[in-house]
């Protein structure tokens, strides 16, 4: 087995799948080279000499210049290798030129058991979600859906309030912004029923929010005004019961077609390129061709990866939106006087990665290598089969959230260095090595670093089986932990 991984013949780097130390001689599968200094596990090692000013090339791309000259078997990260990514840019459709990620393997037909909701949507649970429309009656909402949660114990599979604490202070985009996302959750096909609570004199009121939320779906949906109400907290239980007796359905057999699949990657380290996100890419691609939805976002971890990503573009109108998010994004971070390659994040640069485009690089391939079909807004639901980019931050919650509103009803969450969190839907926690698997196992839903070990076949049929079993109402690590958050993206003033 070789010590180190070579992504892309035309790399200059190799990526150590253990800790070296200084002398060791290290077999990438093209050269032993000798390390000149300890380098840790995720780190990158120079595959020949490397001049001042070079592009340092990885995944077949540029990942930074380097700094200083970097001899043969020296490590490579901050101390010789920074970003050459600036502002915004001007792109050109190009469809030939295509990302070389892994291309999936044969699939047989995959089944889940989940709710078929009278719209055709299926869920992937059956629960009762409480949404405060603003945070002073986020612990009413929570005293809700705690005792609720105990009447009706074993009828439902659970009551879960959803506190944030925006709703007040907040004016014109930023209050769109809130009430947008919290009426598409109100949407979800893994919610059976919604209850709405609201204090009486916020910005974000409930007449507006309900109006917000089509007409469709408002059969499920019951309010409450907490200013109004002479015990909101029983009335709030009696208006669960009945949501829970309106919502009272059983699991049926459906095809991986019904799934909507959102993908994220959170705490990333330098395998996580090479194990977790790959594997998740083919997952992706899997459900694509299965006829499916994939939702994928964090448009600041595209930053260096966004070319290839556009060329992909179902066509010029898709292309021309990709563009219009990225280079958005751009300038959000400039007009705010921050430099736009700012990522990667402490722990990211423990991990291995040292620049944002090679963050990039690895990330994008969570979204495998199928056709982008569509790109949504912030806070808007996904709306075609295929795979659709979501205008979201990389913020962990504040993107989760928001792929859960887009209506993802799982979550495959890729990480080098492990989280607690969770959110509303079921989300799948994926090790990109087998270390952080073996020492949260709390936390980790499934180990990636099995690729290096058995390929990628193997672990891509694991994978199957996991997300079946959780698709069918088996428990993730965080809902076992009562881990159920989420994040609402705040922009502009507040009063």
């Amino acid at each position: 087995m070789v010590d180190a991984v070579i992504v892309h013949a035309g790399d200059s780097v190799a990526t150590l799948l253990h800790d070296g130390g200084a002398g060791d001689r290290i077999d990438t599968g093209a050269a032993v080279l000798t390390l000149a200094h300890d380098v840790p596990r995720g780190h990158k090692i120079a595959l020949a000499p490397i001049a001042a000013g070079t592009d340092v090339m990885k995944y077949g791309y540029s990942i930074g210049r380097s700094t200083d000259a970097i001899a043969a078997g020296d490590h490579v990260h901050s101390q010789n290798l920074s970003t050459g990514l600036a502002g915004t840019l001007e792109y050109r459709f190009d469809p030939a030129n295509d990302f070389p990620a892994l291309a999936p393997s044969p699939a047989p037909t995959a089944t889940f058991r989940g709710f078929v909701r009278p719209d055709g949507r299926v869920g992937t649970r059956n629960e009762i979600w409480i949404l405060p429309t603003v945070g002073c009656v986020a612990r009413t909402a929570e005293r809700i859906a705690a005792k609720a949660s105990a009447r009706l114990a074993g009828t439902i599979d659970g009551v879960h309030a959803f506190s944030h604490p925006h709703g007040c202070s907040q004016l014109g985009h930023d209050l769109d912004g809130t009430r947008q996302i919290l009426a598409s959750l109100a949407c979800h096909p893994n919610a059976g029923g919604v209850l709405i609570v609201g204090l009486g004199c916020e910005e974000n009121q409930v007449k507006a929010l309900i109006e917000a939320i089509p007409a469709w779906r408002r059969s499920a949906i019951r309010t409450l005004t907490a200013q109004l109400s002479a015990d909101e907290v029983e009335e709030g239980i009696a208006l669960v019961e009945e949501l829970a007796a309106l919502a009272a359905c059983e699991r049926q057999e459906v095809g991986l077609d019904r799934l909507v699949l959102g993908v994220k990657c959170g705490g990333s380290d330098g395998l996580s390129g090479l194990t977790a996100n790959p594997l998740v890419g083919r997952m992706s691609d899997r459900v694509v061709g299965a006829g499916g939805r994939v939702v994928f976002t964090e448009i600041p971890e595209m930053f260096g990866a966004e070319q290839a990503l556009m060329n992909r573009a179902a066509d010029v109108a898709v292309f021309d939106a990709i563009v219009g998010v990225v280079n958005g994004f751009k300038q959000y971070f400039i007009d705010h006087g921050e430099p736009v390659s700012e990522n990667p994040s402490p722990g990211n640069v423990v991990g291995g990665i040292t620049t944002l485009e090679e963050k990039s690089l690895g990330a994008v391939q969570k979204a495998g290598r199928s056709t982008i079909a569509d790109v949504i807004p912030y806070g808007a639901q996904a709306r075609i089969d295929g795979l659709t980019m979501l205008e979201a931050p990389g913020n962990d919650a504040v993107s989760s959230t928001a792929l859960a509103a887009a209506g993802a009803t799982m979550i495959l969450f890729t990480t080098g260095r492990g989280t607690p969190l969770g959110f509303p839907v079921p989300t799948i926690k994926i090790a990109s090595n087998s270390d952080l698997a073996q020492r949260k196992p709390g936390w980790i839903d499934f180990d990636a670093g099995q690729v290096l070990a058995q390929g990628f076949a193997a672990a891509e049929a694991a994978l199957v089986d996991c997300i079946q079993s959780i698709a069918s109402g088996a428990e993730t690590a965080a809902e076992r932990n009562g881990e159920r958050e989420i994040a609402i993206w705040k922009r502009g003033v507040t009063l």
